[in-house]
C-alpha cells in the first residue's frame, strides 16, 4: 500500500481483509463496505464545494475534522443508532490501516455520539385501575394472586425481579412497608405499601392454594412453586388486553408509572430514588419529563400572556 492509495481501493482492501480474516458475514462485510463508500461520497462533495475537482479521496490526507464534519452532517437527518454504525465502520477502517502499514488513525479520539435516552411508557392512573380492577372471577386463586401482583408493583415501585423474590417475612402489615432484600446495587431497602395492596396481598394469603409460611415466597403458581418473572408479564400482557390497553406496557413500566405518578403528585425526587432503589439521582431524573409537562398545561391555563 502506498501513501497514495486511493479511499476506494483502500475499502475494497479492508473489505476483504475483514472476510478473510474474521470470516465475517457477508451483510457485515456489505454493511462496512457501505458505510464507508458512504464517508467517501462526503468527502468528493466536500471537495468539489470547495471548488477542487478531484475524482477520488487519498485515504492520508483524511483527518480527524473531515470525520467530525461528517458525523455533523449526519446527524442533521440520521438516527442516532445510524451514525454510530457508521462511526464504528470509519474507526474499524482506520483501526485496520493503523494495524497493518502503520498509518495513524484520524478516528482514535473521536467518541460516538451517546444513545437517545427513550421516555418510559406509562398508563395514566386511570388506566392502572383499570388494569389492576379488570373484571374477573375474584373467587379463583389466580384472579386474586394476580390483583395483588399488579397492586404491589404499582404501590411499590418494585422490579418484577424483586417481586417475585419476596418472602411474607419481608413484608410488614402493621408498618406498611416492604423489605426489599439486597437486589440491583446489592443493597436492602425499605419501601411502603399502601393499603390497597395490603388488602389484596391478604386476600391472596387466605386465598393461596399452599399453606403459607412466613419465610414461604409470597408470589406461587397454583401448584405451590415460586412465579417466574416471564409468567408475570405473560399475565400482565393478558390482563392488559382484556381492558384495552397498550401492549407496550411491561411489570418494569408500572414501576415507571410508579414513579412518574408520584412525582406528579408532589413527591420529591430523592424520596423516589430511595423508593427505587437508584444509586444515582440521574437515573430518577427521567421521570421529571411528565412533571414539566404537567407544569407547562398548569401555566398555559392559568397565565394571561400565552
Amino acid at each position: 500500500m502506498g501513501a497514495r492509495e486511493t479511499m476506494e481501493a483502500a475499502v475494497e482492501a479492508f473489505a476483504a481483509a475483514l472476510k478473510k480474516a474474521s470470516r465475517a458475514a457477508d451483510n457485515t462485510v456489505t454493511s462496512y463496505r457501505r458505510d464507508l463508500l458512504a464517508f467517501r461520497s462526503f468527502m468528493l462533495e466536500r471537495a468539489a464545494m470547495a471548488g477542487r475537482g478531484v475524482e477520488e479521496i487519498d485515504v492520508a490526507s483524511i483527518t480527524a475534522d473531515h470525520i467530525r464534519s461528517y458525523l455533523a452532517e449526519l446527524m442533521k437527518t440520521a438516527k442516532r443508532a445510524t451514525v454510530q454504525r457508521r462511526l464504528s465502520a470509519i474507526k474499524a477502517f482506520f483501526r485496520y490501516r493503523e494495524t497493518t502499514i502503520s498509518e495513524p488513525s484520524p478516528a482514535r479520539s473521536i467518541r460516538s455520539p451517546k444513545n437517545e435516552r427513550r421516555l418510559p411508557s406509562i398508563l395514566q392512573p386511570d388506566e392502572v385501575r383499570r388494569l389492576i380492577e379488570v373484571s374477573t372471577d375474584d373467587s379463583k386463586p389466580a384472579a386474586i394472586r394476580d390483583r395483588a401482583m399488579f397492586e404491589t408493583l404499582y404501590s411499590s415501585g418494585l422490579r418484577v425481579g424483586e417481586l417475585v423474590g419476596l418472602n411474607w417475612r419481608d413484608i410488614d402489615e402493621e408498618l406498611g412497608m416492604v423489605m426489599v432484600r439486597a437486589g440491583k446495587g446489592n443493597k436492602d431497602r425499605l419501601v411502603p405499601l399502601g393499603e390497597p395492596a395490603l388488602d389484596a396481598l391478604r386476600a391472596w394469603r387466605r386465598a393461596m392454594p399452599v399453606a403459607w409460611e412466613p419465610d414461604g415466597a409470597v408470589i406461587i403458581n397454583l401448584r405451590g412453586g415460586r412465579l417466574t418473572t416471564r409468567s408475570v408479564e405473560t399475565i400482565l400482557q393478558r390482563r392488559l388486553a382484556a381492558v384495552g390497553l397498550s401492549a407496550g406496557i411491561t411489570p418494569h413500566g408500572l414501576r415507571h408509572c410508579f414513579a412518574t405518578h408520584m412525582l406528579g403528585n408532589g413527591a420529591d425526587l430523592r424520596s423516589i430514588q430511595e423508593m427505587l432503589g437508584h444509586a444515582s439521582l440521574a437515573t430518577t431524573q427521567r421521570y421529571t419529563h411528565v412533571s414539566v409537562n404537567h407544569l407547562k398545561e398548569v401555566y398555559r391555563r392559568a397565565f394571561p400572556r400565552v
